[in-house]
């Protein structure tokens, strides 16, 4: 073994090449592929350069395509002057005025619908009531709104004026959404009385309330949209009605030629590991990204209804949602509550009732609906589904075949996106009529995207299944820009680990015999067991492929012998095992893993519990699972999970 690589220890050996369903009549054939990617290997700024030309409108056209003057703060299409929200709605109302932009479903099952000419109208409205508030271009404006379509109106809004928007998700604590309001010194919070998920009122008005008080801050203006109808408190000269905003505003805006390199937003990271990162994205560079990738990915047509399932509040909602969608004149879908409220095919219901052919969705979603099981997904009418995405970390393969088959009836082609906030869209992933796809892999690097592994000392990892670092070896246009406030950090963050050559991802991973890219898990998840690195993924998938298992997390442990164990949390599909069974169950899954990739993978503990520590987005909280099996006291801030009571679940060990 050489120590500067981490071992892979998952087989997965199944193939699935793309179906002639798929393949004809797709957007990009395997010859367009070759050619795009040869075009970007031969001329990679002339790659670029012609895609912003031919699929962006500029108010003033760019001729400078790459700077790396001030490497590794890159600048795209510099001295370009271009509007986003012009590129997302007035050219699209230019051609199609009444095509459905945004179908939206309430949790409570209520429906709009409405056209790009209406959200244009819309934006506008919204855009001048910004600019009536004395929002100037370059302004910050936190956005922390239920999942509506005022919340797209408010992000393009913003970006049709040159506001520097930063949407905040609703399920963050008052505590974080005060600390990103503090960094970005913003001016105005866009909010409502509340929003609905699963069956509850969440109260924004009061967190953003709460958020205000007891410190010097730069808000203005509090705009809130009257939601659940929720009394709430109004400060004179401060808040006001969204409503009232709007009611004497024109319906016409102009948009705002800007510089290619303006930002676009800010968004925050999580801050599992420390200050939240403000992440900042640009204008032109990111849009592209955002539209290209959308476009070659899902296959996009006219008649398609996409659905991604993502929170605005993170970067998905960003790319998948309110931009690369709108920017191809695509119709999207939006959803306001939770995925089984009120009850555990209210995905699939939504999918039959507006005919979703385009279905994007977090591998924590699909394990959760998975442990519900096939009878649920099997009442529903799925058959204008033609293609299944996944996003957010790496898919299980039990999972993506259960995904496969039970919802995509073995006829949709998944789609597994990798990439990341930083990133600003899909780096690796297949494309549907040309990929032959594999469980659990996100198989090869988009065109113009140098994606590859290497070791400690920054050579490439050659060998197949050995792993090393992710990294990205040229700039590219959706790239983030700098961390805002913060460019120190930003380069010790991303680059500074291989002198600024290349950016590091922060993700394990390895290739396979066939070039494919399989995410192992963070670099920093990433355990010693006994000399041998192994990535926590590939033990979590072990386990997830027995009958039994509906969920696992891994993380290591402090063991005498050898150096980290490995502790595994598990959820299982039926009733969590107690007493004697526990054993049983235990015994079981260790030999199982032990089987399935080897001796070394066995998990040293095992812990039972009803669900993971998930955030409200879905993301397992690992920091915590961390500090769980290494029996520290819990100190973090944990406001944002969505049941604290697993945490008493997992500490108990019963």
């Amino acid at each position: 073994m050489n120590d500067k690589t981490i071992d892979s220890i998952l087989e997965e050996t199944r193939q699935f090449p793309p179906s002639k369903e798929s393949s004809t009549g797709a957007n990009i054939t395997k010859e367009e592929l070759e050619q795009l990617k040869k075009q970007a290997s031969d001329d990679y700024e002339g790659f670029w350069a012609q895609l912003a030309k031919e699929n962006l409108y500029w108010f003033k056209e760019f001729t400078t395509v790459l700077n790396e003057e001030n490497a590794p703060n890159y600048e795209w299409f510099g001295d370009g002057e271009i509007n986003v929200s012009y590129n997302c709605l007035d050219k699209n109302v230019e051609s199609s005025p009444n095509k459905t932009a945004i179908i939206f479903e309430a949790e409570n099952g209520d429906t709009r619908r409405i056209s790009y000419k209406e959200l244009l109208e819309e934006v506008s409205l919204f855009a001048n009531g910004l600019l009536s508030l004395g929002v100037e271009t370059g302004d910050r404006v936190i956005i922390y709104r239920p999942m509506s379509p005022e919340a797209v109106i408010s992000m393009q809004a913003c970006a049709r004026i040159g506001a520097n928007h930063s949407v905040v998700f609703g399920g963050f604590s008052s505590n974080a959404l005060k600390d990103r309001i503090e960094d970005a010194e913003a001016k105005i919070v866009i909010t409502a009385d509340g929003a609905f998920r699963g069956g509850k009122i969440i109260p924004l008005k009061q967190a953003t309330d709460n958020a205000l008080k007891d410190w010097n801050h730069s808000i203005e203006h509090v705009i809130v949209l009257k939601r659940t109808g929720e009394s709430v408190s109004i400060l004179e000269g401060r808040d006001l009605w969204w409503n009232d905003l709007i009611k004497n505003q024109n319906k016409e805006s102009t948009p705002v030629p800007l510089n290619s390199e303006h930002p676009l937003f800010i968004l925050y990271t999580s801050g599992s590991t420390g200050k939240p990162k403000g992440i900042q994205h640009s204008s032109g560079g990111y849009l592209l990204h955002a539209k290209m990738t959308f476009k070659w990915i899902f296959d996009i047509k006219d008649s398609d209804v996409f659905w991604c399932t993502a929170d605005v509040g993170w970067v998905t909602g960003h790319t998948y949602v309110t931009y690369g969608p709108l920017a191809a004149g695509a119709t999207i879908l939006i959803y306001e509550g939770a995925p089984t409220y009120p009850h555990g095919g209210r995905f699939w219901e939504i999918c039959e009732k507006h005919q979703v052919s385009l279905f994007y969705t977090a591998p924590t979603a699909i394990r959760a609906l998975m442990k519900l099981g096939d009878d649920i997904p099997n009442k529903y009418d799925l058959s204008n589904l033609r293609l299944l995405g996944t996003v957010g970390e790496p898919i299980n393969p039990e999972a993506w075949i259960w995904y496969h088959t039970v919802i995509g009836k073995e006829k949709c082609p998944i789609v597994d996106t990798w990439w990341q906030t930083e990133t600003g869209g899909a780096m690796i992933s297949p494309l549907p009529g040309v990929t032959a796809t594999k469980p659990g892999s996100c198989t090869e690097a988009l065109p113009g995207i140098s994606a590859d592994i290497v070791d400690e000392d920054a050579n490439p990892v050659n060998q197949p299944n050995k792993g090393g670092y992710l990294v990205i070896k040229k700039p590219w246009p959706s790239m983030l820009r700098t961390i805002w406030g913060d460019n120190e950090r930003y380069i010790e963050t991303y680059w500074e680990k291989f002198d600024n050559k290349y950016y590091v991802a922060g993700d394990s991973a390895n290739m396979d015999q066939d070039d494919f890219f399989w995410i192992m898990g963070r670099i920093d998840d990433v355990l010693n067991v006994s000399g041998h690195r192994l990535g926590t993924m590939e033990v979590e998938s072990a386990l997830v492929a027995h009958p039994d298992i509906a969920e696992a997390a891994v993380v290591g442990m402090p063991h005498e012998v050898k150096g980290e164990g490995i502790f595994a949390f598990v959820v299982t599909k039926g009733e969590r095992p107690l007493g004697a069974m526990k054993n049983e169950v235990t015994e079981t899954l260790r030999s199982w893993v032990s089987d399935q990739v080897g001796p070394i993978a066995k998990p040293d503990e095992i812990r039972f519990s009803d669900n993971l520590p998930k955030t409200r987005s879905g993301k397992i909280m690992r920091r915590l699972l961390r500090s769980i099996a290494k029996g520290e006291e819990i100190t973090q801030d944990i406001s944002t999970l969505e049941d604290e009571s697993i945490i008493k679940q997992l500490q108990q060990n019963e």
